[in-house]
């Protein structure tokens, strides 16, 4: 971990970084931020917590492994031009891919941030400042740092934890936290939130039922961990169903109307957003979003440039939409012949020649009025939590270790979301359904991966069988006959999985700089 550590002991010196949404942070100069001059109000806590939710901090791990990881690696994506994509896809992956080290180092970069900011505001701000304000800023803060730390122990397992980055000058090499404490570590974090941020703020920032949400996710992940006999801790399933279920009934938030214009930059940030990175433009390589760059076509991108390969849905996800399921099908993926008028409208839309990833191709920077909008900088704020997420928690922790249930509360949520997509009504629900309802709602947001570790945890067979039964290959789909066609000549040869696939390796990289993470890791409590 020399090179993020590198990095923390400069950020230790520094509370704010650049590239956040402008109208959500107007920031002073940074070499103007000292412990002297920032953190004396309520203002400069605002400023410090707003630098956390987009720009520099989330880049490396947005734009270089989120959809990756969490699509491509699923097989819900092909990607075949890029090696580090094809290990992935293939379940050929070394230490040496370049997608393990950025997701590793940009979490870590995240939280390296929301370190610095929470150990300020507790050691520096002004004794002016109110307890309720300072404990909300912090509350920001360890928020996401809970979701980068669930999203480090979901993917690698055991891994570091890390609350005092100056600590790291004195002793730079650390050793992996028992998954265990890593997932107690998130939910205390988590649990501080729920209690110190507010039921509303501006627009962006996230709330107690963000980190309710949030919450309800860690607990329903967790509740399978180590039960391999098939079975979940009712413990852990009571407390998914009693956050999510607080988000459900108490929050007065309802699903957006339009699952097509969730993923539309002018509807940034709506109210089934929990928690979305604030993306802005003209802010230059490394620091924006830059996911169009597997937009299909330049002609539908900013200043015509930088489509260089589609993101391809795969043949195992696109057999699981029925031929009701075309406002997702269509939202998330394009096929052959579909028509786009908001991409390009100002020369007459765009009709898709292939098939390639839809959602977050949001057009040029006409079409969203935004001027110096550029590849690297998409002005779409992508949610990384959405409400969708939590009303289909709460009916799986209904579920719970039931093999089904047609629960009055499980039926309402989880049919809330099958009917804004315009697909019939479920009448009863088991596992099967839910996952698959999850795979369809979250294609192409980095989630599937992270739902299938949840089932390895305790059903590790099952898991298995599902990743090694994948069709994993891409199609044609003829407009004129509507009809798909797999395409086995082109299917890469996949390895087979064992439950190992589930917990990545740590990049080479670190464990050459740190040989502590090669040792069995040991409590954090």
């Amino acid at each position: 971990m020399r090179a993020t550590n590198k990095l923390i002991v400069v950020l230790s010196l520094v509370a704010a970084v650049a590239g956040c949404k402008r109208s959500f942070l107007e920031r002073p100069s940074n070499s103007q931020i000292s412990s002297t001059t920032f953190y004396q109000s309520t203002s400069d806590l605002r400023l410090a917590t707003a630098s956390l939710y987009g720009g520099s901090p989330w880049w490396q791990f947005h734009n270089g492994a989120l959809l990756q990881l969490g699509d491509v690696m699923s097989g819900n994506a092909y990607f075949g031009y890029n090696g580090d994509l094809v290990q992935l896809y293939t379940r050929t992956t070394t230490g040496q891919n370049g997608i393990l080290a950025s997701g590793w180092t940009g979490l870590y970069n995240v939280i390296a941030q929301c370190n610095t900011v929470i150990n300020a505001v507790r050691q520096q701000s002004a004794s002016t400042i109110s307890a309720a304000d300072k404990n909300a800023a912090i509350g920001e803060a360890r928020f996401i740092r809970g979701v980068a730390y669930y999203h480090l122990a979901a993917l690698w397992g055991a891994v570091p934890i890390m609350e005092d980055n100056t600590k790291l000058i004195k002793q730079p090499l650390l050793n992996r936290n028992t998954l265990t404490d890593v997932y107690k570590f998130v939910i205390n974090d988590l649990s501080f939130s729920a209690q110190n941020l507010p039921a509303t703020d501006a627009t962006g920032r996230v709330t107690t039922w963000s980190a309710q949400g949030m919450l309800a996710k860690v607990y329903l992940m967790v509740a399978g961990l180590g039960q391999n006999g098939g079975g979940r801790n009712q413990a852990f399933l009571d407390s998914a169903a009693k956050y999510a279920g607080s988000v459900c009934r108490n929050s007065g938030l309802s699903l957006f109307a339009s699952y097509y214009n969730l993923f539309r930059a002018q509807y940034n940030d709506n109210p089934e957003s929990l928690f979305a990175l604030q993306w802005t433009a003209g802010v230059g390589y490394g620091n924006g979003n830059d996911w169009l760059t597997f937009s299909p076509s330049s002609d539908i991108n900013p200043q015509k440039s930088g489509a260089w390969v589609p993101l391809a849905p795969t043949w195992d996800l696109y057999k699981n939409y029925s031929w009701k399921d075309s406002v997702r099908r269509k939202a998330s993926f394009m096929l052959n012949g579909d028509y786009y008028p908001e991409l390009n409208a100002a020369g007459g839309g765009y009709k898709a020649t292939g098939s390639g990833m839809k959602k977050h191709i949001i057009g040029n920077e006409k079409d969203n009025n935004a001027p110096t909008m550029d590849i690297w900088s998409s002005v779409e704020h992508n949610s990384i939590l959405r409400l969708a997420d939590v009303y289909l928690v709460y009916a799986d922790a209904i579920l719970g270790n039931n093999a089904s249930t047609t629960d009055p509360d499980a039926l309402l949520y989880f049919n809330k979301v099958r009917a804004r997509a315009g697909v019939d009504p479920a009448p009863m629900l088991d596992a099967d359904t839910i996952l698959t309802e999850r795979r369809l709602e979250f294609a192409f947001e980095g989630q599937y991966w992270l739902d299938l570790v949840r089932l390895s945890y305790y059903n590790p067979q099952k898991a298995v069988s599902m990743i090694n039964n994948q069709y994993r290959m891409t199609f044609s789909y003829d407009p004129s006959t509507g009809i798909a066609t797999k395409d086995s000549s082109a299917a890469p040869s996949v390895v087979p999985a064992t439950i190992s696939a589930f917990t990545l390796q740590i990049p080479s990289s670190e464990l050459t700089s740190d040989p502590k993470l090669a040792q069995p890791p040991v409590p954090y409590y």
